[in-house]
């Protein structure tokens, strides 16, 4: 159980300049008296496909916590336009919002961010040199997405598990119980009766073993295999679902929670190879 929970965020300034400083005011609750403070962080993603343009705007500290209900605005400047190319200020972007405590992090807010000219001549004529005063962004607010880590608080008790629980009931299982019980059993009585049985000891039959042991055989015959004409590798295909239903599952799994999550859209631009790095970023 999380001893803080964000309750909500509310973007004060939206649509704005470009250049203008972000303004959250943020609600979260506190269950229990924390000797650290909660650091909150604002990220710009300055490029949709790699990491390298990110940027950190602004860190705020908020503490000491008093337990219950907590609201305090976060205020965090624009991002450095110099350390963001030329071709990735307009169309769609990506900010977080992250809150982390005693360095490890328990919540995200990801909100897609649309940079556009202010007038339609110049979003159908863009200049080669952007003119950012002109820019204006339009976070999607009513649509972010929220995801939750479980961390280790204060005391030991808080932390996430690390193995799955024991279970007990599983050992005390009478073995006469087990699946297959039966089944082991007959093998057993049939191969003491082939070992009683006339080839058992046959020296003819012996010879004639040691004779095909010592002959060439073809490695792919010896091995079970047959002609790769005609033949799937069943094998293949189906270690290939499995791992891909390992990674939806994974994905599916991430402890995303979401304020009215359900059914959030991409916004036009950010699909295909050009939003990989921003897709990546959203569902951490």
């Amino acid at each position: 159980m999380s001893v803080v929970s964000l309750l909500g965020v509310n973007i004060l300034n939206n649509p704005a300049k470009f250049g203008d400083s972000y303004q959250f005011e943020i609600t979260f609750e506190c269950l229990e008296t924390l000797k650290s403070d909660l650091e909150w962080k604002l990220t710009y993603v300055g490029s949709a496909t790699s990491s390298e343009h990110d940027q950190d705007l602004d860190t705020l500290l908020v503490g000491p916590i008093p337990v219950g209900v907590n609201k305090f605005i976060f205020d965090a400047d624009p991002p450095d336009t110099s350390k963001i190319p030329d071709a990735e200020i307009l169309g769609v972007t990506v900010i977080l919002l992250t809150c982390s405590y005693d360095g490890r992090e328990f919540v995200r807010v990801g909100y897609y961010v649309n940079n556009e000219y202010d007038s339609d001549e110049l979003n159908a004529d863009p200049p080669p040199k952007p003119i950012f005063e002109r820019v204006r962004r339009n976070i999607l607010a009513e649509k972010p997405r929220v995801t939750r880590f479980a961390i280790k608080w204060d005391s030991d008790e808080s932390a996430p598990a690390e193995f799955p629980p024991d279970q007990p009931e599983a050992d005390l299982i009478a073995d006469e119980e087990e699946y297959g019980a039966d089944e082991a059993e007959e093998e057993d009585e049939e191969l003491a009766e082939g070992a009683e049985g006339p080839g058992a000891t046959d020296p003819d039959a012996m010879a004639e073993d040691s004779e095909m042991a010592g002959a060439e055989v073809d490695p792919a015959t010896a091995a079970g295999e047959e002609s790769d004409e005609g033949s799937e590798d069943l094998e293949a295909e189906s270690s290939g679902s499995e791992d891909e239903e390992l990674e939806e599952e994974a994905a599916e799994g991430d402890a995303d929670e979401a304020m009215e999550m359900d059914g959030v859209e991409k916004p036009h631009g950010t699909n295909g190879a050009a939003g990989q790095h921003m897709d990546a970023v959203m569902a951490h």
